[in-house]
């Protein structure tokens, strides 16, 4: 069969909780160290759908193998044009393709939402697998910023990378951005 990548339903929450707790407990792509339950998983989901944010999932013979998400960088006006990538992907469909599916879908969601910058933060300098599907689909490296997480007993790094949408900072935007405020 064939991966199909389609917008997440609420039906998808039960595997997207599975996936993510998989990660949060054997994976530096994100620093929580307690899984949330399908409850808080379905509550953030909808907050970057109420955002009118893609929130995606990979598909194969109807078993959900990964998903991802694009979600405000940061909460001030200025940042409406940009957001942050996150994909997580089952330990079974690791280095099958799974993420860099996602990630080019993600990509061409946020573009017809007008978006200007994409960026990523990824847990772990070692990430081989994270910053290879980020290069490879045309993110550059902006920085490290070392030990800023401490799990599983070391220091963790982020590797920071960027990359522009819709020509990114070259023209003025032609779309309305994100609604933001907050902290």
């Amino acid at each position: 069969m064939t991966l199909i990548i389609r917008p997440s339903i609420d039906a998808d929450i039960g595997a997207i909780t599975a996936i993510y707790g998989w990660n949060v407990l054997n994976g530096l792509g994100t620093f929580e160290e307690v899984p949330p339950d399908e409850a808080e998983m379905a509550r953030r989901r909808g907050a970057f759908l109420e955002r009118g944010l893609p929130y995606l999932v990979a598909e194969l013979d109807g078993k959900v193998l990964g998903y991802a998400y694009a979600g405000p960088f940061r909460l001030r006006a200025a940042y409406r044009y940009t957001v942050e990538d996150s994909i997580y992907v089952a330990p079974d469909a690791a280095g099958k393709g799974v993420g860099k599916a996602l990630l080019t879908a993600l990509i061409e969601a946020c573009e017809a939402l007008g978006l200007r910058q994409m960026c990523a933060v990824i847990g772990d300098s070692g990430n081989a697998a994270s910053i290879g599907v980020h290069a490879a689909l045309g993110f550059t490296h902006k920085g490290v910023f070392p030990a800023m997480g401490y799990k599983f007993d070391r220091w963790v790094d982020l590797v920071w990378m960027q990359r522009p949408l819709n020509g990114g900072g070259d023209t003025p935007p032609d779309a309305p951005g994100m609604s933001l405020s907050g902290v």
